[in-house]
């Protein structure tokens, strides 16, 4: 039994489990400590701050991850120093590129930024993408020799020294600025930990030749984009409602909420994404198709029905969620988590569709599912944050004039009902978009691997049966 849980405790999917697992559960304890530091209007600079970077970071890259897990996962010693070389150099390149650009953004339109939500990024996200550069090239180069031990202590030391600065802080009441400083100082501390283990394969930048460059461009250059849109997908929220402007950062703040659980549910389908791609890329590579529909069978309808009983108790218990989360100035929020919780059943299946066309090298296709999504998110959004939400704030303020109020109380009534109406609907946008990720992704994974819609169910469903059954005989 021993040797069973030691297997169990050192295989991948525990290890990727516990990877994303862990790390998320620091990154929630430190978001619930952050939201009770600092006023909605910081809370919401803060945020747009994480989510400007995660859109930068997926330009940053977009070109070189998926490329690197891909080619890696199959090379020989002496390709796999070249594959790293160029990994490296790309990504300095591109990190140098897009924080000159942003500085001289924020030179030259100075007075407009400091009056927005997004002063916070375009002052300090140069100096973060240098400090967490050698750390996001060893996530990559790791999860594709499958080191997942290494990740979890490289991702534990980025994530669990700000958790706990952060819990010390509860004592201390340091402002913001003093939040930011240690932030920065948590992503240089692992980055120098991956340059020192050379976990980040920076000693081999200069073995980087014109072949392994164009190997990971000539495949990023759809990848990038896919990383891109898919990054729009959920950023592009935030970004249009701070935008707003009768929405702003109180309104990124009270949506931010529903969507932290939101990825706090996900934690499972990425941990085990992070084994499928590799195992997945490299039956493709071997021309073993019959594996590659298996893996995509057990993981997407494995995955799905162990989601229905997760989405079910959030659906039913949104309100308490929401409060243990952000506190009853954000229960508000509860019927969002719900529309999310509709949106988390459909993730796997969409997931791993998405995992299937690069593995079988169809980035080119992944690409435009993705945008196909991304568009309709976007123009979902705008239609709502600035044409549905202006309906019904003009109404609201009529109706609530008739009845006696006085024009500006009136208006911040109808303000207050109209932010958490608009929205549960740039939530609801959420799923038409995934649907339509689901149904175009499916049409171009089909023409590869002439799949069966009802295997995707009776295995993921048998696979999950024959999990519980492992688990039984383990105890």
């Amino acid at each position: 039994m021993n040797g069973l849980i030691k297997k169990l405790l050192s295989s991948n999917n525990f290890l990727s489990l516990a990877n994303n697992g862990l790390v998320a559960v620091f990154g929630f304890l430190s978001f619930i400590m952050l939201v009770r530091m600092v006023s909605q209007e910081v809370f919401g600079e803060w945020v747009l701050f994480l989510t400007a970077g995660g859109f930068i970071d997926m330009l940053r890259f977009g070109i070189t991850r998926t490329a690197i897990i891909r080619f890696l996962s199959g090379a020989n010693e002496i390709d796999s120093q070249k594959l790293m070389g160029s990994n490296n150099l790309i990504n300095f390149i591109s990190t140098a590129i897009i924080a000159i650009v942003l500085i001289l953004i924020y030179h030259f339109f100075k007075n407009i930024i400091d009056d927005s939500g997004f002063a916070m990024f375009f002052k300090w996200y140069p100096v973060l993408s240098f400090f967490n550069l050698p750390f996001n090239n060893a996530q990559s180069i790791l999860q594709a020799k499958m080191k997942f031990d290494k990740m979890l202590w490289l991702r534990m030391i980025n994530v669990g020294t700000f958790m706990i600065f952060l819990g010390i802080n509860m004592f201390m009441a340091y402002d913001i600025e003093i939040i930011l400083y240690v932030y920065l100082f948590t992503n240089l501390i692992s980055s120098l930990l991956a340059s020192f283990s050379n976990w980040d394969g920076i000693r081999y930048t200069f073995q980087a030749n014109w072949k392994t460059n164009l190997i990971i461009l000539d495949f990023g250059k759809y990848t990038t984009g896919t990383l891109i849109g898919s990054n729009l997908l959920k950023s592009s929220d935030a970004f249009i409602i701070g935008l707003s402007p009768f929405m702003g950062p109180v309104g990124v703040a009270l949506y931010s909420i529903p969507l932290k659980l939101t990825e706090i549910i996900e934690i499972p389908l990425r941990s085990f994404a992070a084994t499928a791609f590799p195992n997945m890329s490299r039956a493709a590579i071997d021309k073993d198709y019959i594996k590659v529909k298996e893996i995509f069978y057990q993981n997407a309808g494995g995955m799905t029905f162990l989601m229905i009983p997760v989405m079910l108790f959030s659906f039913i218990f949104a309100e308490q969620i929401v409060y243990i989360l952000g506190g009853k100035d954000y229960l508000v929020t509860a019927n969002i988590f719900r529309i999310f919780c509709i949106y988390g059943l459909l993730l796997p299946i969409d997931r791993f569709i998405g995992i299937g066309l690069d593995s079988v090298n169809k980035p080119k296709q992944n690409f435009f599912k993705v945008i196909y999504m991304a568009s309709a998110n976007i123009f979902g959004d705008i239609l709502a944050v600035f044409g549905v939400s202006t309906i019904i704030i003009g109404i609201s303020w009529v109706i609530l004039v008739s009845q006696g109020y006085l024009p500006d109380v009136a208006y911040r009534l109808a303000h207050g009902f109209t932010l958490v109406k608009t929205l549960e609907l740039v939530a609801g946008v959420t799923i038409l978009f995934t649907i339509i990720g689901i149904l175009v992704g499916y049409y171009y994974l089909n023409k590869e691997l002439q799949l069966n819609k009802r295997a995707i169910f009776v295995i993921g469903f048998k696979t999950i049966i024959n999990l519980i059954k492992s688990r039984r005989k383990t105890l």
